[in-house]
């Protein structure tokens, strides 16, 4: 969302008042992202710095699903950007679960503890990626726990 849709609609209240508050991004996009975007990106964006793709099973349906995401190693943990908000689908399917799989650098890991975190500033993300998240008024993540090598529920191989 560029300066200019800021200006046309008078900025982060109106589009609060829109669709919203705490959804960085409306809920037309996100379907048109889910039903196309995901679909060509995320082959790519599993290999690539920043994003990964949580693995991830309907609480209702009991369906496998995998959502493309932005996320980032913060403290031995991930952390991903809640780009639609914190009751998105996936978000609750995987606090639901308990856990995820979470895709990142070629590599799938079992991930658990889902924590759900407020942070406005972002603070904690790398630099080059946090005005970006301002700028979309993504404020809040969801903290994974990986499991680790040698203790009971190691990462997943592959």
């Amino acid at each position: 969302m560029g300066a200019s849709l800021r200006q046309r609609t008078g900025g982060r209240d109106r589009l609060a008042a829109a669709y919203g508050e705490g959804v960085p991004i409306p809920a037309a996009v996100a379907r048109f992202n889910r039903r196309v975007t995901n679909r060509v990106t995320t082959p790519v964006l599993r290999r690539l710095p920043g994003f990964g793709v949580v693995h991830h099973v309907g609480r209702r349906s009991g369906r496998p699903y995998r959502t493309p995401v932005n996320v980032f190693e913060v403290d031995g943990d991930y952390l991903v950007a809640l780009t639609y908000g914190r009751d998105a689908d996936w978000v609750r399917n995987v606090m639901s679960a308990g856990g995820c799989e979470l895709e990142v650098r070629g590599r799938r890991v079992r991930c658990t503890a889902p924590r759900l975190e407020h942070d406005p500033t972002a603070a904690r993300i790398r630099l080059p990626e946090r005005p970006v998240l301002r700028l979309l008024g993504v404020a809040d993540f969801l903290r994974l726990t990986p499991r680790h090598e040698g203790r009971p529920g190691s990462p997943t191989p592959g």
